[in-house]
């Protein structure tokens, strides 16, 4: 009974700080410092001082800034235009035409990105306007475009990932690794679905009238190389042993300072830009993942995360249960909070239960990043829909519809991955061995 009082009160703190508008990260410093003071015998604010700081110190955390400012680097490169251009005769004669630019455009831009806002709006500025200009249907335009975007926070290098590596204490590479296959796979999910659009509907698949010979294809390709080279570096400095994920984050930020500098987009404004917007981003992640320290420590003193996985043991649910459970769950939370936020904030009393599920914590990691995907395109407050708004200005309602097939497919990814769960844990097994 104490344990459901202590619960009642923290989410109550929460949702009252959340609800005045007060930042995510300051919210939960505020939880915890009550829960400190009021609940426990610890100084709160030579706790506090001491958790904040060993959470942000962290040698692993240090990748998080690097990717982002990688990506940010690139955003404002023509890596968008060269994409298209190295896509589009690839794309052109599969079923479906060139909307497979938006899914395959997103995942290639997730690969040096991270972030499923910035593979939104680079992509989107490169692809609506073309599509739009070959009579493309606006609502798989802007339907694949939203939820292909969600890739960045599955496909290393993801942020989503980092934080959840630092926050359980995983190896980041590991989770990298365990992305790849996951990720290849969402995004061959999202082609089917267009190719089964354009056979059911083949009179909504305009005909651009391009035919390219194979020598004219490979010839556009060039524009992909660069990128894909930088791809190539990043995750295979990785996986072959030679760099952590810390150390290939920053070989990624040289080769797309490289990158930025050979197409002539490297100025010091554009630098200075990079730079400023990567700090931004880093600071609003570290305050978040430095308030869920402190509110793991002020609950871990109430003993509130053993007391609830040890209430939710006695329903006596079978791993798919709880799974199932959790999807629903985060699905929930999903609507009123973002995917970083949503992880750090429950991994204190998820992980003490997944742990003693048997579940595997890197697996687990992909499950919760495809579930947290789901976040991304669901209303009120998926943040790809407000991304997607500020394109297009089209309403919210009509973005989330249009985005609706795609959220399905993202649910059907969940059950292929607990059916399947060697597709997360392929890579990083391969790697332990080496």
């Amino acid at each position: 009974m104490e344990q459901i009082y202590l619960t009642m009160v923290f989410l109550f703190i929460l949702f009252l700080l959340l609800g005045t508008g007060v930042w995510v990260g300051l919210a939960l410093f505020g939880v915890a410092f009550v829960g400190l003071e009021l609940f426990t015998t610890r100084p709160a604010g030579d706790a506090m001082i001491t958790i904040i700081w060993s959470a942000s110190s962290s040698w692993t955390l240090t990748a998080l800034p690097l990717f982002i400012w990688m990506g940010e680097i690139l955003y404002r490169t023509r890596l968008s235009e060269d994409m298209f251009r190295g896509l589009a005769p690839w794309m052109a004669r599969l079923p479906g035409g060139l909307v497979h630019t938006n899914i395959v455009g997103c995942t290639v831009f997730a690969a040096v990105s991270g972030s499923s806002a910035a593979t939104l709006t680079t992509v989107g500025k490169m692809a609506i306007p073309e599509l739009r200009a070959r009579k493309y249907p606006e609502y798989m335009i802007i339907g694949t475009l939203t939820g292909a975007a969600t890739l960045g926070l599955m496909i290393p290098p993801s942020l989503t990932l980092i934080v959840y590596g630092v926050t359980i204490n995983e190896s980041i590479s590991k989770l990298f690794l365990a992305g790849i296959i996951p990720g290849i796979v969402l995004g061959g999910m999202f082609m089917a679905y267009v190719a089964a659009w354009s056979i059911i509907k083949p009179k909504e698949v305009p005909n651009i009238g391009t035919d390219w010979s194979f020598r004219e294809k490979l010839y556009e390709s060039r524009f992909l190389i660069p990128v894909l080279l930088l791809i190539l570096v990043v995750i295979g400095s990785m996986y072959t042993g030679f760099a952590t994920a810390t150390e290939a984050a920053a070989i990624g930020v040289v080769g797309s300072l490289v990158l930025a500098a050979s197409q002539g987009s490297l100025t010091f404004e554009t630098f200075k830009t990079s730079l400023l917007g990567a700090t931004r981003t880093s600071a609003m992640i570290a305050l978040i993942l430095g308030g869920a320290a402190a509110l793991s420590l002020a609950m871990g003193f109430t003993g509130l995360p053993r007391a609830l996985a040890a209430w939710i043991d006695e329903f006596g649910l079978s791993r798919f249960e709880l799974l199932i459970a959790l999807m629903f769950f985060y699905i929930v939370l999903g609507c009123f909070l973002d995917g970083i936020s949503s992880v750090v904030l429950t991994m204190a009393i998820v992980e003490t239960m997944v742990r003693e599920a048997g579940i595997d914590v890197i697996w687990f990691g992909i499950f919760i990043v495809v579930v947290v995907e789901m976040a991304q395109i669901t209303p009120p407050i998926g943040f790809n829909l407000f991304v997607m708004q500020g394109i297009t200005g089209h309403n919210m309602g009509y973005i989330a519809r249009t985005a609706l097939p795609m959220f399905g497919i993202m649910v059907l990814m969940v059950f292929v991955l607990i059916l399947f769960p060697e597709l997360a844990t392929f890579l990083p097994e391969g790697m332990r061995e080496r």
